[in-house]
């Protein structure tokens, strides 16, 4: 079931209804109907692989309890790598099996010799990379001792089945399941072991982000996105300047589409009494390219960062191992997103972005909000942007190509002599419009940046028409905007 849908417009008061009406001193008919919620949202995609979230929500619960018993080392390790490779493995057949399978067979054709190749007609489960990292990260947090699963030995029967009804809305929490945030658990299963009060304040804030949201991706994202796939699918059939503005749409359409989906996410949780994590702060007024991975995907980087890149040793140690941590950490990032060679080579390139401020120990040099306190940025600071912005819209040329050498075409056009002509695509004067819309959009995103997302501090305004006025033009625009059929979210093939 989409964001952008009828059929949401329909589920969600219909839930958010029902929820409330339960009461908020009845929390485990609300995580019940949490989990018939979230499995229905699910299924509206494929009923089928609701038995993979289901098996994973069991094994990960069933070892968390395991390790709650367990003070043996061996045994905790044996059902850790239980979870791991349970995971990880379902991870690896649905997302990476066909991959291995046709490059493994190219090495053979590359050195003379001639297999036939045995692949598999599989469907990616939408969200699988997301909910599988998500209890992964429970059962390592439980083995490492961070957080206490429950219940413990001593639970009653009844006590159990509620808290396991806990744990499976832990995971299957219907805003965030498909796209994240992948939430801890230390954070998000807490909120489902207690009472929920409904508050009229945070569910208005819920409001407000959703509809910037839907406006970031219907308005924003699914606009740019018209011209995005004209382009990337011939680039051989534009000049360097319409490659440029193909890929500067590119890196608003993403932005817009997934930390669009964030804001609906988070917003919606709200409705609920549910607070998670923010996903995205202003990534495209970062500083320098380690400024922009602490403001993108924020859930998935310090997953990255507390499970795999501290453990491999961190920065600590000589050169050799932060490069050797560095590359690691990002190429393993852009396996994540998909099974192409083209995300590797994304991840690698924003590695070697980082390396020289990692080396150099300017990594942590822009910590703060650009601009606190101030309505524009200085001649330095808009360098540092404009700069920063460039190298990630390289990036950006790869990770939308559909393969290398599409990658490197696209590439070769955009940096030749026609860089300077004037673009040319169908209707100029739509392309205009799109490029007002993200000029209005990056404006309201820069009056927000120190609060959570851009219409955070709207209700401060006094002047109640003028917030109306916005709400009601915002809501304008989405109607205009919107299309019959759905535009599906780009993340969710990841």
């Amino acid at each position: 079931m989409l964001f952008n849908s009828i059929d949401f417009v329909v589920f969600l008061p219909i839930v958010f209804t029902l929820y409330w009406w339960i009461g908020s001193n009845r929390r485990h008919g609300q995580n019940l109907l949490i989990v018939a919620a979230s499995y229905v949202f699910y299924g509206w995609w494929d009923w089928r692989f609701l038995s993979l979230i289901l098996f994973s929500t069991l094994v990960d619960y069933l070892v968390g309890r395991g390790l709650a018993k367990e003070d043996r080392p061996t045994r905790r390790k044996v059902l850790l790598w239980t979870s791991i490779t349970v995971n990880l493995g379902l991870l690896g057949f649905f997302k990476y099996y066909n991959f291995f399978v046709a490059n493994f067979v190219e090495a053979f054709t590359f050195f003379g010799a001639s297999i036939e190749p045995y692949t598999l007609q599989i469907i990616l489960p939408v969200g699988i990379s997301f909910y599988t990292f998500q209890t992964l990260s429970y059962t390592i947090d439980v083995y490492k001792r961070k957080i206490q699963p429950t219940p413990l030995e001593q639970a009653s029967l009844s006590e159990t089945g509620k808290d396991l009804i806990a744990f499976a809305a832990f995971v299957s929490f219907f805003p965030q399941l498909v796209a994240g945030p992948i939430e801890r658990a230390k954070n998000l299963l807490p909120q489902f072991q207690q009472n929920r009060l409904f508050d009229y304040a945070k569910a208005v804030d819920g409001m407000r982000q959703i509809l910037w949201g839907v406006f970031k991706k219907v308005v924003i994202a699914d606009s740019c996105g018209e011209y995005v796939d004209l382009i990337f699918q011939n680039p051989g059939d534009y000049g360097g300047s319409t490659l440029l503005l193909g890929a500067f749409f590119f890196a608003f359409q993403i932005y817009g589409d997934f930390s669009g989906y964030s804001d609906i996410a988070i917003g919606t949780a709200r409705l609920f009494g549910i607070d998670l994590m923010k996903n995205f702060a202003f990534p495209y007024f970062s500083r320098d390219i380690a400024e922009f991975w602490r403001r993108w995907h924020i859930s998935l980087s310090t997953w990255f960062r507390d499970y795999l890149y501290i453990p491999l040793g961190g920065s600590r140690g000589g050169q050799w191992l932060k490069i050797r941590n560095t590359f690691i950490i990002f190429v393993v990032s852009g396996c994540w997103h998909g099974a192409n060679w083209t995300f590797v080579v994304w991840g690698a390139l924003n590695a070697i972005y980082f390396l020289p401020l990692q080396l150099t120990g300017n990594n942590r040099k822009n910590m703060d909000i650009v601009a606190r306190k101030r309505s524009l940025p200085s001649a330095r600071e808009i360098l540092s942007i404009l700069i920063t912005f460039g190298l990630t819209l390289v990036a950006w040329v790869f990770f939308r190509a559909e393969d290398l050498s599409q990658a490197f075409v696209y590439m070769g056009g955009m940096f030749s002599g026609s860089l300077l002509s004037i673009p040319d695509l169908p209707d100029m004067g739509k392309v205009v419009v799109t490029g007002l819309l993200i000029v209005f959009f990056t404006g309201m995103e820069w009056l927000g940046r120190e609060g959570a997302f851009a219409l955070e501090q709207v209700y401060r305004i006094r002047t109640r028409w003028f917030r109306w006025a916005l709400y009601g033009w915002l809501i304008f625009l989405i109607g205009m905007f919107m299309e019959t059929d759905e535009t599906p979210f780009i993340y969710f093939q990841f």
